[in-house]
């Protein structure tokens, strides 16, 4: 379990997806990627409150979101493959991007 409050409380509430999507990226890429974009954690999930930057990783989508929300029940969770452009590949296939 992995409990790191990146951010602390940020009062941000998204009008939509996009939003959600835009603000998880940019906290993944500035405040996250560097600490835990090793080999060891290639292909896990991460999960991330975009309100406070606390996150779980796991091998299991599901689990990561379930670790995060069973600390912080009103987290706004957005996630991440860890070394990949996507977490899943529906009708194409995963990139791995460059470690940082």
């Amino acid at each position: 379990m992995i409990n790191h409050p990146i951010i602390g409380e940020v009062n941000f509430t998204p009008s939509n997806d996009r939003e959600i999507a835009k603000q998880g990226q940019d906290i993944y890429d500035r405040l996250i990627r560097p600490q835990v974009e090793t080999r060891d954690n290639l292909g896990k999930i991460i999960s991330i409150d975009i309100r406070t930057g606390n996150y779980e990783i796991d091998d299991n989508l599901l689990a990561a979101c379930n670790l995060l929300q069973s600390q912080f029940p009103d987290a706004m969770i957005w996630a991440e493959r860890i070394g990949f452009n996507a977490v899943y590949a529906v009708g194409g296939t995963l990139t791995k991007v460059e470690l940082s």
